[in-house]
């Protein structure tokens, strides 16, 4: 039986493994947030020709958090002595996912006077909540398979990927929903860092 060969790589003298296959995932983590800084200054540069709308602004800085979360997270994983391919791409699955957010959440062009934010998220919101359904459902397999937690223990993650899946499917415009959605992610955000202040720390 013809088999492929295996491909064992070492990597170059004074690099280690995580150091190695983390660069990837810090560039895609920078241009994510380089994207952010842009869509953000593009509305400064525009504040008198743009409308803001709340929900859309909670969402990025959400997505702000989660880029530089996705980073610090990242530092776990330096206790890993080997890394296989897939395990690699399945990880670089997040910060792809966030990138992709971040050109879904900005308009394509700033022309037009003016520029309604409401609008531009209500008719998109199907496709940022489709991307944003994603986080929570690649972090339950990834603190399951890699992390090593259980799904029982993954009760908010799961809550929200149901949240989202709902609002997807139901596919309604009303703004109540959307806001709801902005207040619960707000909420998700402040008490994941008061309740896992500690956790988040690296130190020597």
């Amino acid at each position: 039986m013809n088999t492929l060969p295996t491909l064992l790589l070492a990597t170059p003298v004074g690099i280690s493994p995580f150091e190695y296959v983390t660069v990837l995932i810090s560039i895609i983590l920078g241009m994510g947030i380089t994207q952010l800084i842009s869509g953000m200054a593009a509305i400064l540069v525009r504040w008198e020709k743009v409308r803001l709308y709340w929900p859309h602004s909670v969402i990025v800085l959400l997505l702000f958090v989660l880029h530089i979360q996705d980073w610090w997270a990242t530092y776990e994983l330096a206790k890993f002595q080997y890394w296989r391919l897939p395990t690699f791409l399945f990880i670089s699955l997040y910060p792809v996912n966030l990138y992709v957010l971040t050109r879904i959440l900005f308009p394509v062009s700033w022309r037009g006077n003016p520029i309604d934010l409401k609008q531009f998220y209500l008719d998109h919101f199907r496709k940022i909540y489709i991307s944003m359904a994603f986080l929570p459902a690649h972090s339950i397999l990834d603190n399951h398979f890699i992390g090593g937690y259980s799904f029982k223990d993954q009760i908010v993650q799961i809550a929200l990927l149901v949240i989202l899946v709902v609002v997807i499917f139901v596919n309604k415009r009303d703004e109540w929903i959307h806001k709801l959605l902005a207040i619960i992610f707000l909420l998700i955000l402040v008490t994941t860092f008061a309740v896992a202040w500690n956790t988040f720390l690296i130190a020597n």
